[in-house]
């Protein structure tokens, strides 16, 4: 049978055929707009979603045996408000996850209302990003709109709904909404008061494996489908990710080394650490996980190499730092270039170069971005070590994890081995597998995870080098203390 995993991400929507026994068969990429009305904001129009994935799919199956389509799937972009009249249209254009508007919302949930009460409710505190301010914002600025309000949905759910009719979502997605109780997965009825809304309001919840219905009559004669077609929940991109790359089960980590860097650690128990560095989230395998989010990861080097250096040939400024230059450089850089969201929450912190001397060479410079970045990922691991977690093997994906010294450098700094995985196609594979498990293909995610995901190379840990790399580690992290109140000073 055949299985299609939907990743709706913020420039275009990415669509996966894959077979029952995991080959990846064609991949079809679909581009929307992205909109700006203000600065700091950032839109789009899900109907824009919905006509490119349709679109999407249709090409995804024009050469293949449609009679074969089994299931559908998602993985998203989280976080993103979408609202529906009673009517089930849309009222105004979806408010993202990167949309900035949200600060005094943000401010009143986490001062106000109380970061020890939103955590008792939602095991998380408010951050820009996610979706209860950006209903506070709603309320107090459209009010209009708010009063039109029938249903409160996210991105990729708002396709799934168009798809079977349903009002649904899944339990590691709306963990970023800041209106579920994660720990006892049900809509926290406070929350919703606090942000002026009633829980009928939000969407049945399911596990992201579970089937929420079948494609409608009219979807299936538009795509040339059987109708019995099953729509599996899906999850949000990162929860996807993890799923795509077979991180499930106790303990197990991966590494996105993309435009932002997230350490994304799975866990069969629930935790939260005691300051809210780390996000606390159900799992698409039915269980929970922890996840770290840096804002700037390979951007940095884009950033550096680009703006700075002027050249986009990475590999060629990498080339000079060879092995005996590891864990012997003076030159510090904080990766902050967007502010910093785990560990440090600080919207205000800033990129910063220390320990320059006169015989600084391009290279050191070069050699503290890729390393500081390192660094800055290690601090959230550290919070997951003090809940107790051991990490000892990492998946390790994205654009940056493409540079064998950069794996190195984490390897590392990290004291564990580096898996690199056959396939880096994260949420919609992920999406696609757990279509597979929703149709039965197989038991549960663990399985599928395992019967699928393959790694094709690794990276392990110097001794030597990892002790060299703690000194610097621990130099590195009393550097934005050293420097943080200055920060507010220079905006």
């Amino acid at each position: 049978m055949l299985y299609i995993g939907i990743d709706l991400g913020t420039s275009a929507v990415k669509l996966l055929l894959m077979s029952g026994d995991g080959e990846i068969r064609k991949i079809v990429s679909k581009e929307y707009p992205l909109y700006f009305p203000h600065p700091g904001w950032s839109e789009q129009n899900p109907e824009d979603w919905y006509s490119q994935t349709m679109e999407g799919i249709k090409e995804l199956l024009e050469d293949q045996d449609k009679s074969q389509v089994a299931g559908i799937s998602f993985g998203g972009q989280m976080h993103g408000l979408v609202i529906l009249d009673k009517d089930d249209k849309v009222i105004r254009p979806a408010i993202l996850w990167n949309d900035g508007r949200t600060t005094a919302e943000t401010d009143y949930l986490n001062e106000k209302i109380g970061r020890e009460i939103l955590t008792q409710y939602t095991a998380n505190i408010a951050f820009a990003g996610f979706t209860a301010p950006k209903i506070l914002w709603v309320q107090k600025n459209e009010p209009e709109n708010f009063s039109r309000i029938s249903k409160i949905m996210l991105p990729k759910d708002y396709l799934a709904y168009m798809l079977t009719g349903v009002h649904s979502t899944d339990y590691s997605d709306a963990s970023g909404m800041l209106l579920l109780d994660v720990k006892n997965k049900c809509w926290s009825a406070e929350m919703a008061r606090i942000c002026g809304i009633s829980v009928s309001m939000l969407p049945k919840l399911f596990e992201s494996y579970e089937a929420t219905g079948c494609v409608k009559p009219e979807i299936a004669a538009q795509l040339g489908i059987p109708e019995k077609v099953v729509v599996a929940a899906g999850a949000g991109d990162n929860a996807a990710s993890a799923v795509g790359t077979g991180t499930v089960g106790e303990g197990k980590c991966n590494i996105s080394l993309g435009t932002s860097g997230t350490l994304f650690i799975s866990s069969d128990h629930f935790g939260v650490d005691s300051n809210n560095s780390l996000h606390s989230f159900d799992h698409a395998d039915g269980k929970y996980h922890l996840m770290g989010c840096m804002l700037s990861a390979a951007s940095c080097n884009k950033w550096w190499s680009e703006q700075i250096l002027k050249t986009t040939d990475f590999a060629a400024e990498q080339k000079e730092i060879t092995d005996d230059k590891l864990g012997e450089n003076h030159v510090y850089f904080l990766p902050y270039l967007m502010g910093e969201r785990s560990p440090l929450n600080d919207p205000l912190a800033r990129g910063t170069f220390i320990g320059m001397t006169m015989d600084t060479t391009r290279e050191d410079m070069t050699q503290a971005v890729l390393e500081g970045v390192a660094f800055a990922l290690r601090d959230s691991l550290e919070v997951a070590k003090s809940l107790g977690i051991t990490v000892k093997t990492s998946k390790i994906v994205g654009g940056g994890a493409k540079s064998p010294l950069w794996r190195k450098m984490i390897a590392n700094i990290f004291g564990i081995t580096l898996e690199i995985p056959k396939s880096e196609e994260g949420p919609s594979m992920g999406g696609a597998m757990l279509a597979a498990v929703a149709c039965g293909e197989y038991p549960d995610v663990e399985t599928a995870c395992d019967k699928i995901i393959k790694v094709v190379d690794t990276e392990e840990p110097d001794p030597v080098l990892m002790k060299k790399y703690e000194e610097r580690y621990q130099q590195f992290r009393k550097i934005y203390p050293a420097v943080k109140a200055l920060f507010p000073l220079i905006q």
